[in-house]
This record gives C-alpha cells, sequence and structure tokens, in this order.
C-alpha cells in the first residue's frame, strides 16, 4: 500500500526553501491532506501492526505524532517549522524517550529508524549498567546476531568520562557501561517513503531489532 504520494517530499523541500508562516499558512491546505493526514494513518496502522505482538500498545496517532512547529525558545535557528514529521511508537508515545520503542522519521533526506533508551535519569543509568554487567554475555549475543548487526551496527551513545567503582572492571570487558545512552538506529533512503512496500519495510527493521527491544525493556524495568 503506498501512503504517501511524491507530493510529500516535495512540500518538506519547498518548505525548506520557505520557512516562514507565511508560506506554510498559503500551504496549509497542501500540508493537511498531502504530508499531515497520511502520516496520521500511517501511524495509525503502525500502531495496529505492532500491537498484535505487543499488547502494551494502546496509545493512538495523537499520543505518538511530534508536531511540525519546532521549539525555537533557546534555539539560534529561528525557522519555524521541521522539515520531516517523526513520532514515538512505543507503549507511553512520544512524552517518554526512555521506553524502548520505536522512532521513525520521514522527510525527503532519508527515512530514519531508531530503537532503545535515549535519556535515561541518573538512577536508570546505574539500573542499566547493574542489568548491563550481570547480563553482559546475553547483550554480546544480541550485538552480534546478523539481523541486528548487518542493520544497526551497534548500540550508540554518548559515554560517560568516570564510572562507579563498581563497574570500573567490568567496563573492560564491556565498554558499553561506560555510557550513559543506549540506542540503535539504520537511515534509508527517501524514495522507500512513497513506495508500495513502506510498512513491510518498517515492520522488517522492527522484528530485526525486536530481541534487543525486548532484553532493554527487561533492563529498564526488571530489578535485579
Amino acid at each position: 500500500m503506498q501512503y504517501f504520494s511524491q507530493d510529500y517530499l516535495e512540500f518538506f523541500k519547498e518548505l525548506a526553501a520557505n520557512n516562514h508562516k507565511d508560506w506554510f499558512d498559503l500551504n496549509r491546505k497542501r500540508y493537511e491532506t498531502e504530508v499531515r493526514e497520511p502520516f496520521k494513518v500511517f501511524i495509525g496502522d503502525l500502531i495496529k501492526a505492532l500491537s498484535r505482538d505487543d499488547t502494551s500498545l494502546a496509545i493512538e496517532p495523537k499520543d505518538a505524532i511530534f508536531r511540525i512547529n519546532r521549539d525555537i525558545r533557546f534555539s539560534k535557528d529561528k525557522t519555524p517549522y521541521k522539515l520531516n514529521n517523526s513520532a514515538i511508537i512505543s507503549s507511553e508515545g512520544r512524552k517518554d524517550k526512555n521506553h524502548p520503542g520505536i522512532y521513525i522519521e520521514l522527510g525527503p533526506e532519508k527515512l530514519a529508524f531508531y530503537g532503545g533508551i535515549y535519556m535515561p535519569n541518573t538512577k536508570q543509568v546505574q539500573k542499566l549498567r547493574s542489568y548491563f554487567k550481570q547480563h553482559s554475555s546475553k547483550l554480546n549475543n544480541l550485538l552480534e546476531d546478523a539481523n541486528f548487526k548487518n542493520v544497526f551496527g551497534d548500540l550508540h551513545g554518548e559515554k560517560s568520562k568516570r564510572i562507579p567503582g563498581e563497574f570500573k572492571e567490568s567496563a573492560e570487558g564491556q565498554p558499553l557501561l561506560m555510557n550513559k545512552q543506549w540506542y540503535y538506529f539504520t537511515h534509508l533512503p527517501p524514495e522507500i517513503i512513497t513506495a508500495n512496500n513502506l510498512m513491510e519495510t518498517i515492520l522488517e527493521l522492527e522484528q530485526k531489532a525486536r530481541s534487543m527491544k525486548i532484553f532493554l525493556t527487561k533492563a529498564l524495568y526488571n530489578t535485579i
């Protein structure tokens, strides 16, 4: 099924050169018809598809989709609109950037697919490191699994310069204990956005990351 027309991508290309309210207001009807509504339908269908295997996924598209308006309060870049559509599909939706799920971004430069744990607090970082230390072999096996490794490569994230003493020795064998974020991603060409197999492509990526997502979910919520 084709969810997006070529005008979905063209709208953002033109917006990049005319990123101001006057142009957007003149093209608002086009935005609603070719961009916002198709994205809402796509995210709704994606939630339905994923909820067949994840009964905790009981959100609506409005809970997942980010606004197109940029937060410019503390930014030097005062252009008011984003140049893509994005959403977080998880049991918590866009309000929680820690619960392992899917972050998806569709724009004229790329299709971006992210997963993992992005903004854990200090207490969560401690809990995650404890879990990774105890289950280091399992984590390494997941990282070496061809389904994950060939698509996502590794777990990424900012690293700490210092970590508590209880993790220092283990970190020599498991460098991911130095992280304070743990996420994975892949970027695909924008042409896939207008292709008939967009949904199948996203679901295949989710399947390849599922074992890692389950592991990270256990690490975040289980007590040791």
